[in-house]
């Protein structure tokens, strides 16, 4: 259907920054740290998770501003402007970082008894002990290196932990080399506990930044150290292999890997005492502007404060953290009851993590333990690096069943682990296949072919997830079960397209990108949006990770314009602009973030009495619609139907606690109570005072289940 063309009259869109909405979203998980409910080991935590956060932002994203602003010149979206704008916000989320570390956490954490001693706080007897750590565990893994033209400044690796020193004197053959490098091992941790015997009835800790600062004058004997400084780089490190120009995608990528930690660096973190000579030499050697420098107040690396997260493992400690939840049982789903003749009956939705992933593993386990199953297929993107997932495939290659697996190599940071994988099946007897050259495979899909009498029956399992049993316990997330013939076979079509590359038949449930999901879902706004123009009652809501993709978010606007009223839950990125009077006043976008993070993509459009309801594995982006494979599938009974729309949309429209709105200025507002215009209807109080995931929790927790976004 043609796109109905913009009223002349609006004034033109502006969309939001994308780079600049990524900042925007941690600054709203940064909010947690900040939260006096929230116990103070998770919201130091969530200061570890915006520190990562922002070495992956700065990984992936910084490079093309920076480039832009080192030649001067624009490059699409990135510009000498774009450069300093994001250099900006981003000195200003860490400074809001270190402050919260210094001046809020650390001194709740002291109240406790819990400390990071500096070398100025440690008595004689702490002293004592890191010494003797520092001549016994790091000491013997360091070498020092002085710069003069035979000793070049040293590669030094991304995200590393590095000294930088000023040395006085001459060394021993008589020379001035006034300037030494000193590498940290990565395997050292970063985090030292102090024994009883020295901590006086505290839990004390110490750097290892700080171990090797108080000993720098050890490493140098003969000379005067003078200036030192701790300093990191993050580098571009993002791999890019071109795929049609090479024979073997999995050896380039392993090499590519080898080459990773020492890309383009794209920013330098140092001392906030960092003498102005110092940090100076490191910009020019890194080749770096000045704004790309971040003077930090405290460790270089935050996120490797986890480690103090994991030494806090006493009883009188867990106050200090989230009370557990232990997900139930799906509650659909009887232990011990045979899956396949429960899929028969019909589907099977888990809402991960308030049910259990043991539910998917629980399926592949029975097809692989079932003689009957003479085939099973799966698609890899995210498993992790000790997997019982893969364990049950490689029992299932030993049962000599025939087990194809789709392994994404390009999936960025797993890449290492996903080789490693598709060599252990591959050297087992495992089809393996790597997909589509120049698609990543990121749609989440394992298919059962059993026999059954005299003919072949499918089961399938679809998610919005990846197969992670340890993401899945942290991860909001939908598996849907099914003995659909029609999906399954779409699923067996799928399977074999990306094994043989052969032309696709017409698909009968799925929408499949890069081929029709982007223009089904382009089509479906714009049916509603016309609908509405003809005065039918009309309604959109959609939950993604991400917004970005342009023809998506203009289909969105002039269905707005139309009269179709749209809420977006989108957690992260989002460059359509909200509420903006005679544009966009019939779109609200809300992010939610609680205490797990919001992975489910569901997409719920209706036209009168009649509503669809698809799941899938992709964000509304242009990477996720045009280069990689990904799913959206129906959901068509309508209990299980209704069941998403109470608990993936209705809940998140109704949160009070954990939501932000996106407002007209394009700065999200933390919603405060229920602020949902009187015509909504269907939430329950609790989820209002304590949030959609906290009502969640209480729901399943009880074992109980629980109308409709109006």
């Amino acid at each position: 259907m043609p796109a109905a063309p913009e009223a002349t009259s609006a004034p033109p869109l502006t969309l939001l920054d994308r780079d600049h909405s990524i900042l925007a979203f941690n600054q709203r998980v940064l909010d947690w740290t900040q939260r006096p409910e929230v116990p103070l080991i998770e919201r130091l935590r969530y200061l570890c998770i915006v520190s990562s956060n922002l070495d992956e932002f700065f990984e992936v994203r910084a490079a093309p501003h920076l480039i832009a602003a080192s030649l001067g010149e624009a490059k699409g979206n990135e510009t000498v402007d774009s450069f300093e704008r994001l250099a900006e916000a981003a000195h200003a989320l860490v400074d809001t970082q270190y402050a919260l570390y210094n001046d809020e956490l650390m001194p709740a954490f002291a109240a406790h008894g819990v400390q990071i001693v500096s070398h100025g706080e440690r008595n004689p007897a702490q002293r004592k002990w890191v010494y003797d750590y520092f001549e016994r565990e790091v000491r013997p893994l360091l070498i020092p290196v002085g710069l003069d033209p035979s000793h070049p400044f040293p590669q030094v690796a991304n995200k590393s932990l590095n000294f930088i020193v000023r040395l006085g004197g001459k060394d021993a053959f008589g020379r001035e080399n006034p300037i030494a490098i000193l590498k940290v091992p990565r395997v050292l941790p970063r985090i030292i506990r102090m024994p009883a015997k020295v901590s006086g009835g505290q839990t004390l800790f110490v750097a290892l930044s700080s171990v090797v600062r108080a000993h720098l004058s050890n490493m140098f004997p003969g000379r005067e150290v003078g200036d030192f400084s701790q300093f990191r780089v993050t580098r571009h490190s993002d791999l890019a292999v071109d795929e049609e120009d090479v024979k073997n995608l999995r050896t380039a990528l392993r090499q590519g890997l080898e080459h990773r930690h020492y890309g383009q660096a794209v920013r330098l973190e140092v001392s906030a005492s960092c003498a102005e000579s110092l940090a100076s030499f490191l910009l020019a050697q890194f080749n770096l502007p000045p704004q790309s420098l971040y003077r930090v107040h405290g460790p270089v690396n935050l996120a490797r404060l986890t480690q103090v997260i994991d030494l806090l493992g006493e009883p009188q400690f867990n106050a200090l953290r989230f009370a557990p939840y232990t997900a139930s049982y799906p509650v659909t789903l009887s232990p011990g009851q045979s899956f396949f003749d429960r899929l028969q009956r019909s589907d099977v939705l888990i809402h991960q993590p308030f049910e259990s992933f043991d539910g998917v593993l629980a399926f592949l386990r029975e097809a692989v333990l079932d003689p009957q199953v003479l085939a099973i297929k799966q698609t890899i993107y995210r498993t992790g690096t000790d997997s019982a997932l893969m364990d049950l495939l490689r029992e299932a290659v030993r049962r000599g069943k025939e087990v194809t697996v789709v392994v994404e190599l390009k999936a960025r940071f797993d890449e290492e682990a996903n080789i490693n994988w598709a060599e252990m099946l591959e050297s087992i007897g495992a089809q393996v296949v790597y997909g589509v050259v120049g698609l990543k495979t990121h749609a989440k899909m394992l298919l059962v072919t059993r026999r059954e009498g005299k003919r072949l029956v499918r089961y399938g399992h679809l998610s919005t997830g990846n197969y992670n049993p340890r993401t899945a316990a942290l991860y909001t997330d939908i598996s849907h079960l099914t003995a659909d013939p029609l999906l399954t076979a779409d699923m067996e079509a799928v399977f074999v397209h990306l094994a043989s590359q052969s032309r696709l038949p017409k698909l009968h449930r799925v929408w499949l990108a890069p081929f029709d999901l982007h223009r089904n879902l382009v089509a479906q706004i714009d049916a509603l949006g016309a609908a509405a123009a003809q005065g039918e009652p009309t309604r959109i809501v959609v939950k993604m990770n991400a917004l970005t993709d342009e023809l998506l978010v203009h289909a969105l606007v002039r269905a707005g314009q139309q009269g179709v009223k749209i809420d977006l839950i989108v957690r992260g990125a989002c460059t359509l602009p909200a509420q903006v009077p005679g544009l966009t006043d019939n779109i609200r976008v809300r992010s939610v973030i609680g205490r797990f993070l919001e992975h489910s993509r569901v997409f719920y459009f209706r036209k009168g009495p009649d509503e669809s309801l698809y799941l899938s594995s992709a964000d509304w982006m242009n990477r996720n619609m045009m280069r990689r494979v990904e799913l959206a599938w129906p959901v068509t009974d309508p209990v299980l139907r209704q069941r998403l729309i109470d608990e993936c949309l209705v809940a998140y429209l109704h949160d009070g606690q954990d939501a932000w709105d996106l407002g007209a200025d394009g700065v999200y507002h933390r919603v405060q109570g229920s602020q949902l215009p009187s015509g909504e209807a269907g939430a329950s109080r609790r989820i209002e005072a304590h949030g959609a995931q906290a009502a969640l929790m209480g729901r399943y927790a009880s074992r109980g289940l629980g109308g409709r976004p109006n």
